[in-house]
């Protein structure tokens, strides 16, 4: 029988939306005085900010309303940006727009480690005297007919087949007045409890990306410090949504990375592959040269943006931060978002709380909160710009122009559809005649500059228990049977990380095999899976990537 953990505020996630959350309650409660709230915060990963990835060049202004003394406190500002450029590539040449645009335009903000500054939050909310439960995932909601009244975590050692290990030790029930649903991009709760309830019954169905990221050191004075470029063109087609990033910091370390839109039509498409063609583009090869790789991760990004947001609030709990899909794909920014949406669920549980009503009709106070706030002013006139990008790359640059110019008035709302409805079959996209190159690994594997993904994992600082059940739930007579030829097993392709692999032996059917050990979280199988026979679950607590620097 699973113990049971009685708090007033639950919070799922200890991202920078969970942590916003925490610390915001821990304001109110002190201005206000009164009987103590007691708050947890429950995080999967085994150390604060392990699982925590973004680019990431960090708009402080959330972070400076939650702690106006953040500088002071030591809070890692790696460097601040202080020149921006965007190019657009062809195969051979780089072509600079001529004026960067204004949501491109990143002076007075900085460049972070996302990884470092979750850490630095975390210890602000112990400080607190906040728990917060690292290493312990949530695997299920509990509910009370359509009332959220907390989590329950996984079971910590199961074997492989299921039996119990002598360390088992079952799950926790952790049951609040309110639970703040914080479990970044596709969380496994947020998307359970959006399906069972019918969260997005009014929403438009949530656009995804995925981004690969590395972290290099490189020669000395080769690019300056505070120095953010992004560009646009090579690799990608001019169907894929997408482009490539360098931010260059201090220590002769830039974070370079590439980000593609999980709404491509080529079944072939390597996400990991296209990101080894553009380090083999001129121009960031040159960046490179005689550098090393010091990190690698991955990770799913929301860019649906405002009409795919689904409802926030409901019986006993809210959803913030990219679990909700507060990001703006048109900025590339979304961590003062989710700081600020946690800010306002912290504020929205609190006052309810008191109040003595939890209920989805005094918890939509959180809703009023996000309209009355920037975050619905940054977000709502650009609440089309990806769904744009649906018809390709200049007709998306030209909707985006417009929407600059007019602010997002006067149009009306672009509708899109799930990324994997829109993955053709090989013989749509194809024809009969699939070209060989597009079915293996086209891109030279050097080791130097370009990484097969098993070595890009070992960067990843990636660890299981391989003695568990695997935490990818696969309906694997779907691959045996119709998905190869009908899509090519695109899983093999689309993951960044070799998770999946189609083993061929001589007069029996394809087999998949699942490297749940690889698995660094980015939930893009999840996502992207044509048949959608992937569900992601977490694996036992502690377990997954350590993205330390990034």
């Amino acid at each position: 029988m699973s113990e049971t953990l009685e708090v007033d505020v639950l919070i799922v996630g200890g991202g920078p939306a969970g942590l916003s959350a925490a610390l915001r309650l821990a304001q109110l409660q002190k201005a206000s005085g009164g009987e103590p709230l007691s708050i947890a915060v429950l995080e999967k990963a085994r150390d604060a900010g392990a699982h925590s990835l973004s680019g990431a060049v960090l708009d402080p202004s959330a972070l400076r309303e939650l702690i106006p003394d953040c500088e002071a406190k030591g809070v890692p500002f790696s460097v601040r940006v202080h020149r921006d450029h965007v190019y657009f590539l062809t195969k051979q040449s780089k072509l600079p727009f001529p004026i960067v645009p204004p949501p491109l335009q990143n002076h007075g903000h900085f460049i972070v480690s996302l990884n470092a500054l979750v850490r630095w939050m975390a210890e602000q909310v112990e400080k607190e005297g906040i728990d917060l439960f690292t290493g312990f995932a949530g695997r299920e909601v509990v509910l009370d007919g359509e009332r959220v009244i907390g989590v329950r975590t996984g079971d910590r050692g199961i074997a492989k087949d299921g039996s119990k290990k002598s360390e088992f030790e079952p799950g926790v029930e952790i049951h609040a007045k309110v639970t703040i649903f914080c479990d970044g991009v596709r969380g496994n709760l947020t998307k359970e409890i959006v399906r069972r309830l019918d969260l997005g019954k009014d929403s438009e169905p949530e656009q995804y990306a995925i981004g690969l990221k590395e972290l290099w050191e490189i020669p000395e004075g080769r690019i300056e410090p505070g120095t953010v470029i992004h560009t646009l063109g090579y690799p990608l087609l001019q169907e894929q949504f997408g482009g490539g990033f360098i931010y260059a910091m201090p220590q002769r370390r830039i974070a370079l990375g590439f980000v593609v839109g999980l709404d491509y039509h080529d079944p072939l498409f390597d996400p990991h592959i296209a990101f080894n063609r553009l380090k083999q583009h001129p121009f960031v090869t040159g960046l490179l040269k005689d550098g090393s790789l010091v990190r690698y991760g991955a990770k799913a990004l929301p860019e649906g943006g405002w009409n795919t947001i689904p409802r926030t609030y409901m019986e006993g709990a809210l959803i913030a931060g990219d679990a909700g899909g507060f990001l703006n794909s048109m900025r590339l920014k979304g961590i003062h978002l989710a700081m600020r949406t946690g800010m306002l669920a912290a504020e929205a549980a609190f006052e309810s709380i008191r109040a003595g009503d939890t209920s989805a009709a005094s918890l939509k106070r959180y809703q009023d909160k996000i309209d009355a706030s920037p975050v619905r002013a940054e977000l709502y006139p650009v609440r089309n710009v990806h769904q744009a990008f649906g018809y390709g790359l200049f007709a998306g640059l030209l909707f985006s122009g417009l929407t600059l110019a007019m602010r997002g008035r006067w149009f009306e709302n672009l509708h899109g559809k799930p990324g994997h409805k829109r993955m053709k079959m090989l013989a749509w996209y194809y024809g009969l005649d699939v070209p060989a190159s597009r079915t293996s690994n086209a891109t030279t594997i050097d080791r130097k500059l370009t990484f097969d993904k098993v070595t890009n994992v070992h960067y990843s600082g990636t660890s299981h228990d391989e003695d568990q059940p695997s935490h990818l739930l696969v309906q694997t007579e779907v691959c045996s049977s119709i998905c190869g030829p009908e899509y090519g097993h695109p899983c093999v392709r689309f993951c960044p990380a070799n998770v999946y692999e189609i083993i061929r032996e001589s007069g029996h059917p394809p087999r998949l095999q699942i490297n749940a050990s690889n698995c660094v979280h980015c939930k893009t199988c999840d996502i992207m899976d044509p048949y959608q026979v992937i569900t992601w679950v977490p694996p036992e607590g502690g377990d997954g990537p350590q993205y330390n620097g990034m």
